[in-house]
């Protein structure tokens, strides 16, 4: 690895002749058009489209709708940038100039800033070639929120068909005050599972329920019981989040009907924890069914989402140093493991390490009219990820190209 001051005055000068008003278009489009996991034709067309005028090896359709651009530049490392494309099933209530024009679709998670900060990293670096020698290969990755795309493409030969990294990066944007930079060595981001349930009863008319076996009463119970997992049976010094986000049963008042279904969502950050949390759910969904005579055991299913996201300790302390180096010491910090999850890990081949961090992007009016008296206070008081309000800073555009391209250098320079 190069010098952090030596790395952090070559991005600024790669990065000199960015123009924060082209990103601004070019993300305000990508905001107003939204996709959805593995629709993001649009999306990867523009990011497709971006890196071949820089001069990029293009392959699209990677792992369905995914993009892969290769800059060939000489001897040395390989660097995997990746950014994610797809939107969510969010409506947008933000009143924005340039919000969705998708009903019901939004870029409630920040993904059209990543592929704004990867299409500008991507370029920067192309056109200040002469400072770099190596191989970049600029990853652009679908269906991020449904789980499937990181294994999609590894499923489509994305290890195979180009060029091994020697490092992955990636970043993603959360609420705070804009300007921060939150690295963490280690465990940064926890596993994700989900659990589908079916509880089944006998239907039967509502008049005469000592006839029937009532699923929703049982499933009631379930979903009251399992509140009990997380505060009960996990110690205080371990970290799991277990939430029931759907309940589904009948289609009148005045029928039972004869199944109801509910879809779990557990977060855990060890594979001792979430083994424990699991055989719990088991446990108690069948004994709920089994205390209310229902007529066969019940159905449940889980489907492993995303690993633990868990940075190599080395290389993050790295790229933190280059970003102090780039943006001063107090807006680099370490929030600690978060209990969200990411499939961006499975991008690394196995052996190879990668890096992963936040970029707060909060705007500071936002921010300030926020109730509350420090950060934590007011972060559960400003619209975060998935929020119909979630509207980030364009102040961090020019930034969040900077962290991409300065963790490039710290390998390729």
């Amino acid at each position: 690895m190069s010098e952090p001051a030596a790395v952090a005055r070559l991005t600024l000068e790669l990065t000199a002749g960015v123009r924060p008003d082209g990103l601004e278009d070019l993300y305000r489009d990508l905001h107003r058009h939204p996709e959805l996991a593995f629709r993001e034709h649009r999306t990867a067309a523009r990011l497709a489209g971006r890196l071949r005028a820089a001069g990029y090896a293009v392959t699209e359709g990677v792992g369905r709708t995914g993009v892969v651009g290769v800059l060939a530049n000489g001897d040395g490392p390989v660097v995997w940038l990746r950014g994610d494309m797809d939107a969510l099933p969010v409506r947008e209530a933000t009143g924005l100039p340039h919000a969705s024009t998708v009903d019901g679709v939004m870029h409630a998670c920040g993904h059209d800033l990543h592929v704004t900060w990867l299409i500008g990293a991507a370029e920067a670096l192309a056109a200040g070639r002469e400072g770099w020698s190596g191989t970049l290969v600029v990853v652009g990755q679908p269906a991020e929120e449904s789980g499937g795309g990181a294994a999609a493409m590894v499923a489509d030969g994305a290890h195979e068909r180009f060029p091994r990294p020697d490092a992955l990066f990636g970043q993603h944007a959360v609420p705070g005050p804009a300007g921060l930079y939150a690295h963490t060595p280690g465990l940064i981001m926890s596993a994700s599972d989900d659990i589908d349930v079916v509880v089944h009863g006998v239907g039967g008319h509502g008049s005469r329920p000592e006839t029937t076996v009532d699923p929703v009463v049982t499933a009631a119970y379930i979903v009251t019981r399992l509140q009990s997992v997380v505060a009960r049976e996990v110690a205080a010094a371990e970290s799991a989040v277990l939430t029931v986000g759907q309940f589904h049963a009948g289609t009148r008042a005045n029928v039972i009907p004869a199944e109801a279904r509910l879809a779990l969502n557990l977060r855990t950050q060890d594979p001792r924890v979430r083994e424990r949390v699991l055989a719990a759910v088991h446990r108690v969904v069948t004994g709920e069914c089994q205390a209310a005579g229902c007529p066969r055991p019940p159905g449940v299913t889980v489907r492993p989402g995303y690993p633990n996201t868990v940075n190599d300790a080395f290389l993050d302390q790295e790229i933190a140093s280059v970003h102090r180096a780039l943006f001063g010491a107090p807006g680099v910090l370490d929030f600690g493991p978060a209990m969200g999850s990411e499939d961006f890990s499975l991008l690394a081949p196995a052996g190879v390490p990668y890096d992963y961090w936040f970029v707060t992007t909060t705007p500071a009016e936002v921010w300030e009219a926020a109730p509350g008296e420090g950060l934590l206070e007011r972060l559960g008081n400003v619209p975060s990820n998935h929020s119909p309000l979630f509207a980030p800073d364009p102040q961090v555009l020019v930034p969040g190209v900077r962290t991409l391209v300065s963790a490039a250098l710290s390998r390729l320079a």
